[in-house]
């Protein structure tokens, strides 16, 4: 197995990325994340799921 003097990249910019071999980490360029805006029903469905979910945990604790 041949190895490389230098064992790290300095331009990965992150401890990881310089640790990996060249032809691991072929691309630098992040990949964008597309997100939609959560709207006010995601968020009011996502509160009544957490409501509910503590409330049946505190049920159960009680009973």
């Amino acid at each position: 197995m041949r190895r490389s003097l230098v064992l790290t990249d300095e331009t990965a910019r992150h401890p990881f990325l310089a640790s990996l071999p060249p032809h691991v980490r072929h691309g630098d360029a992040p990949v964008a994340i597309a997100r939609s805006k959560p709207g006010w029903l995601r968020d009011l469905r996502d509160a009544l799921a957490v409501y509910s979910a503590s409330f049946i945990a505190v049920s159960l604790y009680i009973a």
